[in-house]
């Protein structure tokens, strides 16, 4: 639409299914790229991108003419089977239902683009569980714990 201007910036978290540790090292790069060809299809940019075993983060530049929910669908749905075809984990591999969708201000952006690069740092002093409840609560996001880490029933 003409005369209609937004740079809108989320931090995105998705947690593999049962916090199982299936993101290996050795195929993340190529997580990365496949993930950066959806959003970039998508009309997104993404920022910045990194994973540690059961989990990944990534930073993008969202525009609104694109429902939020449909860009995470496409992101999960065919990560998940990029992963399964080409046989990058030794188990069947799945994202938990839900995510984590957090808006990031232009002043934040460095900080969350070092924050999502040293991942590996970061939970090597501070377990995903603690970080992942204090994000929320900081937030003021309502949750119900029996929620996060597992299926709904």
């Amino acid at each position: 639409m003409a005369n209609t201007y937004s740079k809108l910036l989320i931090h995105l978290i998705f947690v593999v299914k049962r916090r199982d540790a299936l993101i290996d090292h050795k195929w993340k790069e190529e997580l990365f790229k496949y993930t950066t060809g959806i959003i970039t299809n998508k009309h997104q940019k993404l920022l910045a991108v990194n994973a540690v075993p059961d989990h990944m983060h990534l930073l993008m530049s969202y525009k609104p003419d694109t429902h939020l929910p449909s860009i995470v669908r496409d992101i999960k749905s065919n990560t998940s089977k990029f992963i399964n075809e080409n046989n990058l984990s030794r188990y069947k591999f799945e994202w938990q239902i839900g995510y984590a969708a957090f808006s990031v201000g232009h002043s934040q952006v460095d900080i969350v683009v070092n924050y999502i690069k040293n991942q590996e740092k970061h939970h090597a002093k501070k377990k995903f569980r603690d970080e992942y409840l204090e994000m929320l609560s900081s937030n003021e996001i309502d949750f119900e714990e029996k929620y996060l880490f597992s299926e709904p029933h």
